[in-house]
């Protein structure tokens, strides 16, 4: 079964070019013959559209998103569940006779999909239920410390705020006395797909810029108000979706002493900061993945060509062309 997998950070113009290439109106060879699967961890969030850059109503109807809008901010969502959602999409999609696109930005999330979830014990909910009453007594500062002992690798990759992943992966430690890093993913690509992976790239400099722009923007669409939302609806700094970039930095301590303008404007100066640092890390966690292609993302010819050449190469030339 043929899956296209297109991997790149934020602002870096992967949803322009999804909807240039499979826009159900685009002059694309390819138009309407997709759908997109998200493969962001923060868009499965509801409420949560404008820092995480959601498709709006027109993209929707011109590219059919999946993966948007599944659950509430203080609810997780893991690896494993976008990997066996993603799964049964693919299979959805290609019975409709159209193209899977796993599109975004959460290397995590994609590696897993495209290698397969590594091999990690079962969830120990008595353990799990210590930890969380740990963490309410001492605070995540405390369980992530003993994480940096236990497990530098997986502490490395994993946000101080993250409370979700920093439970899990202490819970993966003590549970079976082994890092949870060294629950390796597969070097291999899932045989059961026929991956097309394209990784798009900008110069750091531009990529930076972009971000800086995207982030004011946000801001001028009404990012504060989105926040103050979520808040006056009950969610909290440590739930699940409030850890995402654009949205933890408004309830940062150090950001809650300021009085206005001052306080946006360092929420702002926060976010492009913490975006550039993930933009870095993105590429950096993406690096060695078998198989894939990478294109500056203005490359629209040399991308349609290479797409245009997996479709054919996959018996799908009279379903798309």
């Amino acid at each position: 079964m043929p899956v296209l997998v297109v991997f790149a950070p934020t602002a870096c113009g992967k949803t322009r070019l999804a909807l240039e290439l499979f826009g159900k109106d685009s002059a694309s060879p390819f138009a309407g013959c997709a759908e997109l699967i998200s493969a962001d961890s923060m868009q499965v969030y509801k409420g949560m559209d404008i820092g995480t850059a959601k498709p709006n109503a027109l993209e929707l109807v011109q590219l059919p998103h999946h993966l948007i809008d599944l659950q509430e901010p203080d609810v997780p969502f893991s690896a494993g569940e976008f990997v066996r959602r993603s799964d049964q999409l693919c299979r959805e999609i290609y019975g409709r006779g159209r193209l899977p696109l796993v599109l975004g930005g959460t290397g995590f999330y994609i590696k897993n999909f495209l290698c397969g979830l590594p091999t990690t014990p079962q969830a120990d909910q008595e353990l799990r239920v210590q930890l969380q009453r740990r963490m309410e007594r001492e605070g995540a500062a405390s369980l992530y410390r003993q994480l940096q002992e236990l497990d530098p690798v997986a502490a490395g990759r994993i946000h101080c705020n993250d409370h979700y992943r920093i439970l899990r992966a202490l819970e993966v430690c003590l549970s079976s006395g082994r890092p949870q890093s060294s629950f390796l993913l597969s070097p291999q690509l899932r045989s059961q797909f026929n991956f097309c992976i394209i990784i798009l790239w900008r110069e750091r400099k531009e990529l930076y810029q972009r971000i800086d722009q995207r982030i004011a923007r946000m801001m001028e669409e009404g990012l504060v108000q989105e926040v103050a939302s979520l808040v006056a609806a009950g969610y909290k700094a440590d739930d699940p979706g409030m850890q995402a970039i654009g949205y933890r930095e408004f309830l940062l301590p150090e950001v809650q002493e300021l009085e206005e303008p001052l306080r946006t404007q360092r929420i702002q100066e926060l976010i492009c900061r913490d975006s550039r640092r993930y933009a870095k890390r993105q590429y950096t966690y993406f690096k060695g993945i078998p198989q894939a292609h990478h294109f500056h993302a203005e490359d629209s010819d040399a991308i349609q060509s290479h797409i245009g050449a997996f479709i054919r190469e996959s018996f799908l030339g009279e379903s798309f062309l």
